[in-house]
């Protein structure tokens, strides 16, 4: 019988998070058909008694480390420390309030399993808000996630298990507001490691009604010129196109947000 891989989940907890979403987070974390050998979250900055609560709480086996930043630095400074305490060759990402599906890991550590080559592994999810719930795909074969992340975020982040080795060897995260993780997946591909996702859809992702809207303004602005010299410097894409998709970009960010919430339906293919 094949060897299981051992692997690390990660987290980052911020204080404004909500107890009852962290608690559904990581109870559907430790009841996996497949658990994972260790639960390393780290608390970004000053962590109220009430979500310190959630976690104290936890009735599970499953080593867990806690790691407490002095202050709020960020996801992606987070996520970079947090790394430092994974004890094991692959690492999952989680966030704080999504939900996965019981056999979230067992699939991804079956494929991983079987494609060792295989640095970074993605799956789709079903996003929910009180306007509903709607199913987020992204492309499989690596091929196509190159061609996409030409374009857009060509993972979704809290979906990710990934080879902790290679992460580190393209220098981790980095700070980017709002793309640390688009940052991190555009400097894999260029570093000639291989990507994939799986087609199933194995976490609800919680999205929060107003989304969109806090999408947009001059944060987002910022954020998006980074991007433009990232792309720019790992030549991801040249010439006109990576101009005319850098100002689509922008100019989504500035558009009213019934606009952005119309073209937003459009793209996931989600009728009213």
């Amino acid at each position: 019988m094949e060897k299981k891989i051992k692997f690390s989940v990660l987290l980052s907890l911020y204080n404004k998070e909500s107890p009852i979403f962290l608690s559904e987070s990581l109870q559907s974390v430790i009841n996996q058909t497949v658990a994972p050998d260790q639960i390393v979250i780290v608390y970004d900055g000053f962590i109220s008694e009430s979500l310190k609560a959630v976690v104290n709480s936890l009735e599970t086996d499953i080593p867990l480390d806690i790691i407490q930043l002095a202050e709020n630095v960020g996801l992606g400074r987070a996520l970079n420390e947090g790394l430092k305490y994974c004890k094991y060759s692959y690492v999952a990402r989680m966030d704080t309030d999504d939900i996965c599906h019981k056999r979230r890991f067992e699939y991804q550590i079956k494929f991983l399993q079987n494609n060792p080559n295989v640095t970074l592994l993605g799956t789709s999810v079903h996003e929910f808000d009180d306007d509903g719930r709607r199913e987020k795909k992204l492309p499989i074969t690596h091929n196509d996630i190159c061609k996409f992340a030409r374009t857009k975020n060509p993972f979704n982040h809290m979906s990710v298990m990934f080879k902790k080795d290679d992460i580190l060897k393209v220098g981790g995260y980095r700070h980017h507001l709002y793309m640390e993780d688009y940052n991190l997946w555009l400097r894999i591909i260029k570093n000639g490691f291989i990507t994939a996702n799986l087609a199933e859809s194995l976490l609800d992702v919680r999205i929060g009604n107003g989304m969109l809207g806090k999408r947009r303004g001059i944060k987002y602005i910022k954020s998006e010129l980074q991007l433009f010299k990232l792309k720019k410097q790992l030549k991801v894409e040249t010439g006109f196109r990576l101009y005319m998709i850098s100002f689509l970009r922008i100019f989504a960010r500035i558009v009213p947000e019934k606009i952005l919430k119309l073209a937003y339906k459009i793209d996931r293919g989600v009728k009213e």
